[in-house]
């Protein structure tokens, strides 16, 4: 459907006053229209755009518009993102420089049009010329490590993608620059999985991930006051990075001048043909970036109280005979399609706790939704006969509770904990599994909702232990999915059910954290 007939049923729904949902369903056809022509020939309409942009502008920071912003990011944004093409990837660049072209052109949008002119950001040609240089530049950095003071990492906004990525990038930094300052820039729930680390500072920039475009535009604005705050008068004595973050729409606004920032492209297919993950990806760039080869698995830095805390509880389930321990998440990070449903969650818990002396310990997850879940597998143990326990996470294991589900609420924090203390994690693809392989445990990720092998190959877990991978095909026969068929196959590649030492769950000194280092090795070409 053409442009103008859409905007027509945008006129005739504000008219009526339609509620969001409606509007939502409207957006998510203009989009899908958007990528219709762009997969069908490679036309790019710029009315589409225009159309979604003006619908997101409508009452600025109300559920309309977020709405629409959530519609225009899921089925355009995410999907051209999540290709791994590089021809995908300069689309994205011309919409999301069409995007805060008209956005800085609104009455609200002061900031943000003054912040651009300072960057001599005057229109979206500007702003795709800039990141088509920065997406396709070859970064080298050869200082005197010593007068480097001060590193600026910007959070790629998701906690699965920091472990996956960022933490990757924190420990080779911390090695080439002894005596820097590591300041990361991001949410402050990152205190709950790095802040256990004496050499990494965190300061908050929000960003809204269900927020307007604006919004999620300002985000930007807040982290360039940030860094005109932080940021030493010595500019030759700081250090940015860059690592594909959302807060700065993946490379396309700036941050600073460009001496001494350095852009990794997370999207460039060159390593896609050697099966590289995130971890394996990070380290290649560090390698050409500095030219100091080198290696470090993805990592946590959890806060001594909590693994305390967690040592407690797993030498109680030790001490009552509790031979297996299996931490679970089904959180999606949002994303309904990565889920296969109540149904086979429940099977697969059940499956697990046939083994006798074996204990699930199930988050309860995030919002109304994931704990309205959890309730109803909860009901299913106890109607099955399994002994369930219900919890929070500073509360006490019950005593001799050897076999059976432990529900319990908690926070990332906690559930990472959780994991370190465990047998093994199996899970959705979310920031858990990326997690969990960071703890070195044993990881089983069910990957659904995506055909792609290069997104899945990119965001499988790395670690120094077993690392397995379930593809569901939940696209193309979703009406053929069997929960047993798949459950047994998850049964098949656990490692044998043996429990940890007690020696490894421990409070680790991290003042000096060892290095794991491996010479680097990308996976063969297949």
């Amino acid at each position: 459907m053409k442009p103008s007939h859409y905007r027509d049923q945008f006129i005739a729904l504000q008219q009526a006053a339609a509620d969001k949902d409606a509007l939502s369903h409207l957006a998510r056809q203009i989009a899908g229209s958007f990528m219709d022509h762009y997969y069908q020939d490679g036309h790019y309409d710029e009315a589409y755009i225009d159309l979604l942009c003006e619908m997101a502008a409508l009452e600025s920071g109300t559920a309309w518009s977020q709405a629409v912003s959530s519609a225009f990011f899921s089925t355009i944004i995410e999907e051209l993102c999540d290709d791994y093409e590089d021809f995908q990837f300069e689309v994205y660049n011309r919409v999301m420089s069409q995007v805060i072209s008209y956005c800085r052109n609104l009455p609200a949008a002061q900031k943000l049009d003054q912040y651009l002119s300072r960057f001599h950001l005057r229109c979206a040609e500007d702003l795709s010329g800039r990141a088509r240089n920065i997406h396709t530049r070859n970064f080298h950095f050869h200082p005197n490590t010593k007068t480097i003071k001060k590193i600026y990492i910007l959070s790629r906004i998701t906690i699965g993608a920091d472990v996956a990525i960022v933490s990757v990038i924190i420990q080779r930094l911390s090695v080439l620059f002894p005596d820097a300052q590591i300041i990361l820039l991001g949410s402050l729930k990152l205190q709950d999985v790095f802040g256990g680390n004496p050499r990494l500072l965190i300061r908050e920039v929000p960003y809204s991930r269900s927020g307007s475009l604006l919004d999620r535009l300002e985000s930007w604005c807040r982290l360039v006051d940030l860094l005109d705050n932080q940021t030493t008068s010595d500019k030759d004595a700081a250090l940015w990075i860059d690592p594909d973050s959302r807060l700065t729409q993946l490379g396309i606004l700036p941050i600073c001048k460009e001496h001494h920032y350095l852009y990794f492209n997370s999207h460039t297919d060159w390593l896609s043909s050697r099966n590289a993950c995130m971890a394996e990806h990070a380290n290649a760039w560090m390698d050409s970036v500095f030219g100091r080869p080198g290696f470090c698995y993805p990592r946590v830095w959890l806060k001594p109280d909590l693994l305390s805390q967690t040592h407690t509880l797993i030498h109680s389930l030790r001490q009552s005979g509790c031979q297996s321990i299996t931490t679970i998440n089904f959180g999606v990070g949002g994303n309904p399609r990565k889920r296969l449903g109540l149904d086979f969650e429940k099977k697969l818990i059940s499956e697990l706790l046939k083994q006798p002396q074996s204990v699930v310990i199930l988050d309860q997850g995030f919002g109304a939704e994931e704990t309205a879940c959890t309730r109803q597998i909860i009901a299913d143990m106890q109607n099955r006969g399994y002994p369930v326990h219900q919890s929070r996470f500073e509360q006490t294991a019950p005593d001799n509770f050897s076999h059976g589900l432990l529900a319990i609420e908690c926070t990332i924090g906690q559930i990472s904990a959780l994991i370190s203390g465990s047998d093994e994690y199996i899970g959705y693809d979310s920031a858990c599994q990326h997690i969990a392989a960071a703890s070195s445990i044993p990881t089983i990720t069910i990957f659904a909702g995506s055909n792609n092998p290069r997104f899945i190959r990119r965001w499988s877990a790395c670690s120094n232990t077993s690392c397995k991978v379930i593809h569901v095909d939940t696209l193309g026969h979703p009406d053929t999915l069997n929960p047993d068929d798949i459950i047994s196959r998850i049964m098949e590649e656990r490692q044998p059910a043996l429990p940890r030492a007690e020696s490894q769950i421990k409070i680790i000194d991290v003042e000096h954290p060892k290095q794991k280092t491996k010479k680097q090795t990308l996976k063969k070409q297949t």
